[in-house]
């Protein structure tokens, strides 16, 4: 399994990051301030690139803030300053690498976009230190309301967004129509990906990723028209009777 290659941060009399984050949408994380030796932010990547490699190589259970000290050579305060639990640096670590991996291309043709961020989609999930820290993460979340409620607001909602751009685009160029239900095309293309790494643990490899955008592109998903009133006809009055 590949790790997860965090970019180094800059040094103090740098003033441009090296490579700078997007913030997740919703997401209540903050990137920490340097202390008085400027290390606070090479500290916070080194805790997230042991908690996720920690993770891969034992298993969730397994994972504790002391060995993630240990690993990213800090003191237990350190991580404790930061983050409340385990729970909360591997969440904080896979947002991060999910703005990284998961953005959306553009090359002007929807079908290729979408088959591009499936492929992404795919291996970043099965394939990567973030993909073992997402499953981990969605198990955790049966058993923590809390933890359950950020997981769909700073993951499942910022990759929504992201799902959304290239139907967007497509609307754009005129290639899809305006009434596109986006929403609903989102939830086609990548709901059976999750599915299969979540529930049934079968592959996603390229023919049935394919297979997903030719259905998704071959059926319409436009957005219900409302139904318009029906019209009902007078109901014929009776003769009076005569006298």
């Amino acid at each position: 399994m590949p790790k997860t290659v965090r970019p180094k941060p800059a040094k103090e009399k740098d003033k441009t990051p090296a490579t700078p984050r997007t913030k997740a949408v919703g997401s209540r994380r903050a990137r920490h301030s340097g202390n008085r030796y400027g290390r606070s932010e090479e500290a916070r990547q080194a805790v997230l690139e042991a908690a996720d490699n920690l993770l891969a190589e034992i298993g969730f259970a397994a994972v504790t803030i002391e060995g993630i000290a240990a690993r990213a050579r800090v003191g237990k305060q350190t991580i404790y300053r930061w983050w409340p639990s385990k729970t909360d640096v591997l969440m904080d670590a896979f947002l991060d690498d999910a703005v990284q991996h998961l953005k959306p291309q553009d090359s002007g043709d929807l079908g290729r976009d979408l088959r591009a961020h499936l492929r992404h989609l795919a291996e970043f999930l099965t394939q990567s230190d973030a993909g073992a820290v997402f499953r981990a993460l969605a198990g955790q979340a049966q058993h923590d309301p809390k933890m359950a409620e950020r997981f769909r607001r700073d993951y499942l909602g910022q990759q929504r967004q992201v799902g959304r751009v290239p139907f967007q685009r497509a609307i754009e160029r005129g290639e899809l129509p305006a009434d596109t239900d986006i929403d609903l095309a989102v939830d086609q293309l990548v709901g059976p990906i999750y599915y299969r790494v979540l529930v049934t643990g079968e592959a996603v490899g390229l023919k049935f990723r394919d297979s997903l955008v030719t259905a998704l592109l071959g059926r319409s998903v436009t957005k219900p028209q409302p139904a318009e009133p029906r019209l009902t006809e007078p109901r014929p009055t009776e003769p009076e009777p005569r006298p």
